[in-house]
């Protein structure tokens, strides 16, 4: 599995494959320069409990921490893997 990453302006997108076979998306809207807010995630039922939304989220995570960004764990996916994981605190908004 793989995970791309494709962002715009205003929102965002990291794509987890399998031989370039879309299986998990987490979509995410920028609330201003240094904040987005993650308001979707999905992962294709066969591919379900198989740590694809982790990997995207851990994706995230290192890419907010790259760039000094906060994230808002909107998806309650989302939200719970934050509550679940005291290292994402310090990119929690």
């Amino acid at each position: 599995m793989k995970i791309e990453h494709k962002n715009s302006h205003s929102k965002g997108v990291f794509l987890a494959k399998v031989d370039d076979r879309i299986i998990g998306e987490m979509t995410y809207v920028w609330t201003d320069d240094n904040c987005f807010i993650i308001d979707h995630t999905e992962v294709n039922p066969e591919y379900q409990g198989k740590n694809v939304g982790q990997e995207m989220v851990k994706n995230t995570v290192d890419f907010a921490r790259e760039n000094n960004f906060t994230i808002i764990p909107l998806c309650p996916f989302v939200a719970k893997v934050f509550e679940r994981n005291p290292d994402y605190q310090d990119v929690k908004k």
